[in-house]
């Protein structure tokens, strides 16, 4: 399996991954690697009598590090999507660390943007439209602050398609590293520093057992 993914943690209904910078979670493009293909294969080497099925249940983009859960059944996922989507009251609760260049508003606080995808770029904006853009919340906390830099702790209350690069950005403190949504300042700041990957991190993922009940924590 590719080294950009060390499993943390499985059981009959799912599989919680560390994945590294990299590799995408699923549909790379022809002839790279991709997550959900190198678990399939790793599945069916390791259980060939048993049907094959994984689901993505969430998505982290591409440059980005941290936890991830993958579903084995249909049963988990409907569980653990609709845990990630906030249906389910139980809820998946994913905290990250960032470290952005500039400032943020203030030491602790909450952003709220509604924000438009361009499928023809991949990319997201910040727009005014509220009825054709996607709500998008996050919280955040500084927890160190130097010179042009701070690190974040950051909560998602909702999961859109780049959403914290795109409204960190848009906050006037892009994550370093970031060359898609950073500004020219910030991307000058990483080539100086030789910072070669988006600076963010999926820290911590908590979500509830689909068969068990169980509340489970995992941390990189």
């Amino acid at each position: 399996m590719d080294k950009r993914i060390k499993i943390l943690y499985e059981d009959k209904d799912l599989i919680v991954c560390h994945k590294f910078p990299g590799i995408a979670v699923q549909s790379a493009r022809t002839g790279e690697k991709d997550m959900e293909s190198e678990l399939k294969s790793y599945l069916h080497i390791k259980e060939p009598d048993r049907p094959l099925y994984l689901a993505v249940v969430h998505r982290l983009d591409q440059p980005v590090e941290g936890v991830i859960v993958f579903a084995k059944n249909k049963r988990s996922a409907a569980s653990l999507s609709a845990q990630a989507s906030g249906k389910d009251e139980a809820g998946m609760r994913k905290e990250y660390r960032a470290v952005v260049f500039g400032r943020m508003p203030s030491e602790e606080g909450t952003l709220t943007d509604y924000l438009i995808k361009d499928p023809k770029t991949n990319t997201s904006s910040v727009t005014d439209d509220t009825v054709r853009g996607k709500k998008a919340v996050l919280h955040y906390k500084v927890k160190e602050t130097t010179d042009k830099t701070q690190v974040l702790s950051i909560l998602l209350e909702t999961g859109r398609h780049h959403q914290i690069r795109v409204q960190l950005s848009h906050a006037g403190a892009p994550i370093t590293g970031d060359l898609k949504y950073g500004s020219e300042e910030s991307i000058r700041y990483s080539a100086e520093n030789e910072i070669r990957t988006t600076s963010l991190k999926a820290a911590k993922l908590d979500f509830t057992h689909p068969s068990t009940g169980k509340r489970l924590s995992f941390e990189v």
